[in-house]
């Protein structure tokens, strides 16, 4: 167990990384079919076939999901994840072809670093090379190179983000496990204690401000808020339906209003994937109730894995 979403069997993680222009994407591989779903909460998405991804939908089965920066820009990086399945042979058989499902979902990272450069085809084709089973980088890795949270104030007082995965094992074998890239317009707080981990900081007291109270208190914002999106994926060897695998990723969405406040606001685009893979048999409640438990703990890890970037300290840097 490597504590990282790959504890999945069937399970890839690949990350594209450009640290000078402050971007990336991070593909997560199933080449042999995962019967897939999908929670869209936040106001603000950008997505590419998450429609698909309906219980009342025709393809059942996706071949891998791609996170990454670039705002819809990075929407590209799907094609080049589309290019190295074909080539593989992988995809959804049609009468003339394999045709690869690949859903996708994007943060804006164009605030920091350069804005000029995102990921396109061929860096979502490096990250499908880079693609592997065992451990997974993380923190201002792939999609979370350039995330940052606690905008509130402005991108002057925000602080680095980045990606964290995580897993757990639970009765009879099964395997839940989570990626998120965490670019939230709030706040990530310990879910245990509720003490800030990173948001708006201080600059007169060096410390961490509450996005919550200063909205409470009347805080006019004077900065645009749609520079946010927390996007992620939950895998399992259970084997789930369609209809089981939304609940799933609805139930997963738990995790990230535990640790992310505000939550799910207008200016978040926030989207969890969910895929089964396996043949696990396993209650769909529990199964809920633990993929928010390891989503939470893979946002905890996003902030304190990541590393200051782009001129944005991170929360370990200032001592969080």
């Amino acid at each position: 167990m490597y504590n990282a979403i790959t504890d999945v069997p069937g399970i890839k993680v690949g990350h594209y990384t450009n640290r000078e222009a402050a971007t990336g994407c991070t593909v997560i591989l199933c080449e042999e079919g995962a019967v897939g779903g999908v929670d869209v909460r936040g106001s603000a998405p950008g997505t590419r076939e998450t429609d698909l991804l309906r219980p009342m939908n025709l393809v059942e089965k996706v071949q891998a999901i791609l996170l990454s920066g670039g705002s819809a820009f990075g929407l590209d990086a799907a094609s080049g994840v589309v290019r190295y399945l074909e080539e593989r042979g992988f995809g959804h058989q049609t009468t003339v072809a394999k045709v690869p499902i690949v859903p996708a979902a994007i943060l804006f990272d164009l605030a920091i670093g350069n804005p000029q450069v995102r990921p396109g085809a061929e860096e979502g084709y490096k990250a499908c090379l880079a693609a592997t089973d065992k451990e997974v980088a993380e923190g201002s890795v792939g999609a979370g190179t350039g995330a940052t949270v606690g905008k509130l104030l402005g991108m002057d007082q925000a602080t680095k983000s980045g990606l964290g995965t995580a897993s757990q094992k639970i009765a009879n074998g099964v395997i839940i496990g989570a990626l998120v890239a965490v670019n939230a317009f709030g706040d990530v707080i310990n879910p245990k204690n509720g003490k800030i981990l990173a948001g708006p900081r201080d600059p007169e007291k060096k410390g961490t401000l509450s996005t919550v109270e200063l909205l409470k208190q009347g805080y006019q914002r004077r900065h645009p808020l749609t520079h946010n999106t927390t996007i992620g994926v939950v895998a399992t060897n259970a084997r789930l339906t369609k209809e089981q695998v939304n609940k799933l990723a609805q139930m997963a969405q738990a995790g990230v209003a535990r640790t992310i406040s505000p939550s799910h606001t207008m200016y978040d685009g926030d989207v969890l994937f969910t895929l089964s893979l396996g043949g696990k048999v396993s209650d769909i409640s529990l199964l809920g109730a633990v993929a928010a438990e390891v989503v939470a703990t893979a946002i905890v890890r996003a902030v304190l894995q990541a590393e200051t970037l782009a001129g944005i300290p991170s929360a370990k840097d200032l001592g969080g």
